[in-house]
């Protein structure tokens, strides 16, 4: 493995200036005067967030979790189609598609050494990931593509939860549950194709149902209880799960939702709630495992999240209430949050790198 790090850490810098990328549009779109960079930038946030952040940092987990020299082809042609759709060349686009239908082949090859539940639920988010893309880059409108871009995010971390959960051996009528709640994202996502409402209102409600999964099932009830770097973990995944729900209800209740701020709220609930949550919980032990850089885990990291969790309620209660100021400003401070947690991670890992070599000299 060691000789492939020098792969997955151009990788890496990618996904993060392609993530500062996305946050520096989602503003230009909600009405900050910064400057464009491009003229295109604005409406490549979706896609840049999902596909070319999301999407491609999923695909490099997956990729080392594989431990096989072809699947780091998967996030390096995300990283490709990323800087492509940078500068609003028409090929980001296929080449993103191309990153998803990737992660399928790599679904492919775990679901062959293990089929059970979660390799399931996962490799369903990696179809999800590819229908959507496929909606995007043929030329539909980015909400058409967007039901099928949250199911990937909710299936591909869903997934990696029950994995986790295995240790508390679930019981048949609790893994029932989360097949059916799994099967009812998945049929939602189908019938948005025919009835984007009805679709949009059937995922919603399985998206409800996986977040009372979790928040009963997920160890994070107990380890939330624990001290340090454990307590953090669990913290996070349970202010996820929140989110979770709230755009699960969002969706349930307004499932016309194509444009406007509702559409924003529900947006933002799953994938600044839900999945930057996730995010943080797991950054500790995936950005080591994926980089080889040592990260220790400290208390400050709890500042950032705070201002991302009051930032967003601030967002989407102004969405709901439809006041624009209290919008944009929660956006500016989730995009700030982002930022101050990326700087503080950076700053833990210099100084980290510091003390071990000065304990070897």
């Amino acid at each position: 493995m060691q000789q492939l790090s020098p792969i997955r850490k151009p990788i890496m810098v990618v996904v993060f200036l392609t993530l500062l990328v996305a946050i520096w549009a989602g503003l230009l779109r909600m009405g900050w005067a910064l400057t464009p960079l491009r003229p295109t930038l604005a409406g490549a946030h979706g896609p840049m967030m999902v596909s070319g952040f999301l999407g491609t940092l999923i695909a490099l987990e997956r990729a080392v979790a594989l431990s096989r020299p072809w699947a780091y082809g998967v996030p390096l042609v995300g990283c490709l189609g990323a800087i492509l759709l940078f500068f609003d060349l028409p090929a980001g686009a296929g080449l993103l598609t191309l990153s998803s239908l990737g992660l399928m082949a790599i679904y492919v090859v775990i679901l062959r050494r293990q089929f059970v539940l979660y390799t399931l639920t996962m490799a369903l988010g990696a179809v999800a990931w590819l229908a959507g893309n496929v909606i995007w880059a043929a030329g539909g409108a980015v909400y058409q593509a967007v039901p099928w871009w949250a199911g990937f995010l909710v299936l591909s971390i869903v997934g990696e939860r029950l994995e986790i959960s295995r240790i508390l051996r679930l019981t048949s009528r609790s893994r029932l549950f989360f097949a059916l709640a799994v099967g009812l994202v998945s049929m939602g996502l189908l019938v948005s194709l025919f009835s984007y409402s009805t679709g949009v209102r059937l995922a919603g409600l399985g998206s409800v149902g996986l977040a009372l999964w979790l928040g009963i099932n997920d160890i994070a009830r107990r380890t939330v209880r624990r001290q340090g770097l454990t307590r953090f973990i669990a913290a996070n995944l349970l202010l996820g799960y929140f989110w979770l729900a709230a755009g699960g209800l969002l969706a349930l209740f307004h499932g016309e939702m194509m444009a406007g701020l509702l559409y924003d709220a529900w947006v933002h609930a799953i994938f600044l709630g839900f999945g930057f949550s996730m995010i943080f919980a797991h950054s500790l032990i995936i950005l080591p495992a994926v980089t080889g850089i040592s990260i220790p885990y400290n208390p400050i990291l709890y500042g950032p999240v705070l201002l991302m969790q009051l930032a967003l309620a601030l967002r989407i209660l102004s969405d709901l209430v439809l006041w624009q100021p209290g919008r944009k400003w929660g956006g500016m401070l989730n995009g700030l949050a982002i930022l101050w947690f990326l700087l503080e991670v950076a700053a833990l890992a210099i100084l980290a790198r510091r003390r071990k070599t000065g304990e070897e000299n």
